[in-house]
C-alpha cells in the first residue's frame, strides 16, 4: 500500500476552513468547527493539518478539566506548566501573543459539558486572536450551541460527510498498488464507507492479488471476499451462541 495522504472532499473542505480562518482580518472571529460521524478521517486530517501549519494539536480526553487542558496547552507551547490555574492561563496568553499558533482541539465533545473550559477557550481566542479549530462527533455542533458567546464566534463550520463513490475511487486509486475496476469500486463503496474499513479492504485486496499473481481486482473478487466475510461472521456468531448455550 502506498503511503499517501489522500485529499478527499472532506479533507479539502477542512483545508479550506483552515485557510479561511488564517486569512480573516483583525477583529473577525477565527474559531471553526469540524464535525461528523466517526471513521471519516477527522482526527487523521486534523493531525496532518496541524503538522502542515505548525499548529498546536490537543486531543481532549474523558474527565478532562479546564486546568488539565491548560496544562496540556502550556506543554504543547513549549513551556513548563506552573501550579496555579491563573498562572497557567497567563502562560498560554503570553506565549500565544509572543508566538501566535493555531490551536486544533480534537474530541471537543469531551469538553462540551464543562462551561468553564469552554469559556476559557473563548477567552484565549479573544485575548490572542489565534485561530482555534474544534473537531468533534456528530452532535458537537448541537452541544456547543448552548454556549451562545462561543457559538456566535464560530465563523467557519464544516461537516464531514460519508464518502461518495468518487471519494472511494480516489482513496483506492492513490493507496492501492493493484488496479481496481470501476464496478469493484462501487461494491467497495456500498460495503465499506469508513476510512479504516477501506484501508483494511485494500490490504486484503493486495494480499489476494500477490498470492494469486493478479494485476487487476474486479467485482467478482470483491464479491468473493464479502461472501467469505459473511460466512466467517456466521461461523463466529454460531460459535458464540454455542458457548452461551453451553
Amino acid at each position: 500500500m502506498r503511503k499517501v495522504f489522500v485529499k478527499t472532499r472532506n479533507v479539502k473542505n477542512f483545508i479550506a476552513l483552515i485557510n479561511s480562518l488564517q486569512q480573516k482580518y483583525e477583529g473577525v472571529s477565527r474559531i471553526g468547527l469540524v464535525y461528523g460521524e466517526p471513521g471519516l478521517g477527522k482526527s487523521r486530517t486534523a493531525l496532518w493539518l496541524a503538522a502542515q501549519n505548525d499548529a498546536v494539536y490537543i486531543r481532549s480526553a474523558n474527565l478532562m478539566t479546564g486546568r488539565w487542558f491548560l496544562e496540556e496547552l502550556v506543554e504543547e507551547l513549549g513551556e513548563i506548566p506552573r501550579y496555579w490555574t491563573s498562572d497557567l492561563f497567563k502562560q498560554c496568553i503570553n506565549r500565544l501573543l509572543e508566538r501566535p499558533q493555531m490551536i486544533i482541539i480534537d474530541e471537543v465533545d469531551y469538553l462540551a459539558g464543562d462551561q468553564k473550559t469552554i469559556e476559557t477557550l473563548r477567552d484565549i481566542h479573544d485575548k490572542t486572536n489565534v485561530p482555534i479549530v474544534f473537531v468533534g462527533m456528530t452532535l458537537a455542533q448541537r452541544k456547543l450551541q448552548k454556549y451562545k458567546h462561543l457559538y456566535d464566534r464560530l465563523s467557519e463550520i464544516v461537516q464531514f460527510k460519508p464518502f461518495s463513490v468518487s471519494d472511494v475511487q480516489d482513496i483506492v486509486a492513490q493507496l492501492c498498488e493493484i488496479e481496481v475496476t470501476e464496478p469493484a469500486i462501487g461494491l467497495i463503496h456500498s460495503h465499506a464507507n469508513r476510512f479504516r474499513q477501506i484501508v483494511r479492504l485494500i490490504n486484503r485486496l493486495e494480499a489476494v492479488a500477490n498470492t494469486n499473481n493478479l494485476q487487476l481486482i474486479d467485482e467478482n473478487i470483491i464479491k468473493e471476499i464479502m461472501k467469505n466475510d459473511s460466512r466467517q461472521s456466521y461461523e463466529n456468531n454460531k460459535g458464540a451462541k454455542y458457548i452461551l448455550a453451553g
